[in-house]
């Protein structure tokens, strides 16, 4: 077999597929191969002639066909399938060869395949992509990680493939060494479990705290996504929510059961946090509030519990006026809240970049989230002029401008978390998002007491605000203070 194809895909499931076409419908040869030769054979059949592709039977065919130093992208399940399929083209690979992980490995993982192949001259590159099928197909948002080396022949071809930000840049860079593209993927899905969170909560507070239909609330979110809401999330969510079931009539978010799943990013975004010792509390109490979804038992045998009311809309509970004005209310909760999450996800990237020594450019992650990736919003080019503007920028919420429009919703924001305590309806993301706002911005936290406390009962010490050194009160004995040894 000839070596002509500039990029080869193994793993023709429907991202793996949609990408190899997306290599080809930009010019690119495109070896194509899977475990199962018919799926590789459909492929060329029905997309054939979109662009060149070459496709391979064996492992051996698939690595003969491409071009040195040899770009071929692994598209197969994450875990043990991913490490058995690196292997067996590790061993037909040649120094200088760039093997590229695109599915959703855990960034540890990565970190362990890039070292492992870095000893054998083989270029590893564990690389997160976002945008779903249609993305893989007509531009993803792509965070390569890798050696910069790697990055200087496969960047290219991912710049070619991506999505497009407004301003015609590519939704794509070369991310940082080793784990990292997979790290700020894992970042982005946390995000992304957020930011779908708070929307559902502005959907039940609207239709249960204030009355609105569906149909109503779909208008109210376009009317948002005309404003500083403008994201894809909103804007699809406006799409679910006008859609009828066909059997039924109804609407589609009556008739489909309310438990949500999730395929773990959102949990290792939380688990990686903790490690890190930072706060990501709205990221958190999302995966929380997913798991609480799907606990129906625990739900069945609570339901009885009493609350402030049934649960159901009350008709006529809110006049035409202040379902209005709530309405704004919830829009400003939405936008803080928002904010925030945002921000607890680029905290945790700096952290990440700090202890891995990756040296990200938090600007530039968010330029290559404006387009293609499912958390795109309008608001992300504010987010990357921010950090572009002050790299040592220490939090998203320090910078003036969107520190001031926080100040200017949170009179909204208090109304909105007000109302769903009062009308019984669950906005943790909400609320969380208002704790850790008030948290950081208050003169005195009760972890004072805290310390006390952990002393008290396990001599762990503590600090003075007074004089510099570590204290223990002899609370057994007379409660002198003690400098301990």
């Amino acid at each position: 077999m000839n070596a002509s194809a500039q990029i080869g895909v193994t793993g023709l499931a429907v991202m793996g597929r949609n990408l190899a076409r997306n290599f080809a419908r930009n010019g690119y040869t495109v070896a194509v191969h899977n475990r199962t030769y018919a799926r590789t054979q459909e492929l060329v059949d029905q997309f054939g002639e979109e662009g060149t592709f070459v496709p391979a039977a064996s492992a051996e065919e698939f690595v003969a066909a491409l071009e040195r130093p040899r770009c071929l992208m692994v598209m197969v399940k994450a875990g043990a399938p991913t490490d058995a399929v690196i292997e067996e083209f590790a061993e037909l690979a040649e120094p200088g060869d760039v093997i590229i992980d695109g599915g959703n490995a855990h960034f540890e993982d990565t970190r362990r395949r890039e070292a492992a192949l870095r000893e054998r001259g083989i270029h590893f590159v564990g690389t997160g992509v976002s945008g779903g099928e249609e993305g893989a197909l007509l531009g993803p948002s792509i965070m390569p990680g890798g050696s910069a080396e790697s990055y200087a022949s496969l960047g290219p071809m991912l710049e070619r493939i991506a999505a497009r930000a407004p301003d015609g840049s590519p939704c794509t860079t070369h991310v940082g060494p080793d784990g990292a593209g997979h790290f700020v993927k894992m970042v982005h899905n946390g995000i992304e479990y957020a930011d779908m969170q708070l929307i559902a909560e502005a959907y039940d507070l609207l239709r249960r705290a204030a009355g609105f239909s569906p149909e109503e609330i779909a208008r109210i979110f376009r009317s948002w996504n005309q404003g500083r809401l403008d994201s894809y999330l909103i804007e699809i969510t406006a799409e679910v929510l006008t859609h009828k079931d066909a059997d039924t009539g109804k609407p589609f978010v009556d008739i489909v059961a309310d438990r949500a799943e999730q395929k773990g990013t959102g949990r290792w975004t939380v688990q990686t946090a903790l490690g890190l010792g930072l706060p990501v509390p709205g990221i958190a109490e999302a995966v929380f509030a997913r798991s609480l979804s799907g606990h129906t038992e625990l739900r069945s045998a609570a339901a009885s519990l009493p609350g402030p009311g049934d649960g159901e809309a009350r008709s006529g509970a809110m006049s035409p006026e202040e379902a209005a004005r709530f309405a704004d209310q919830v829009e400003q909760s939405l936008y803080a809240s928002k904010v925030i999450s945002y921000a607890q996800g680029w905290d945790m990237i700096r952290a990440g970049s700090e202890e891995y020594d990756w040296d990200i450019d938090l600007s530039s992650v968010a330029a290559i989230w404006r387009a293609g990736c499912i958390i795109r919003a309008a608001f992300l080019d504010r987010i990357r002029s921010a950090f572009a503007g002050n790299p040592g920028l220490p939090t998203l919420l320090a910078d003036p401008e969107f520190a001031r429009e926080l100040g200017e919703a949170q009179d909204g924001w208090r109304a909105t978390v007000t109302a769903a305590v009062r009308h019984g309806v669950p906005a943790p993301g909400m609320s969380g998002a208002l704790a850790y706002y008030d948290g950081l911005r208050a003169d005195r936290l009760p972890a004072a007491l805290t310390q006390g406390q952990r002393d008290y009962f396990g001599a762990h010490t503590y600090e003075r605000t007074d004089r510099e050194g570590t204290f223990h009160t002899l609370w057994a004995g007379d409660r002198n203070e003690v400098r301990p040894d």
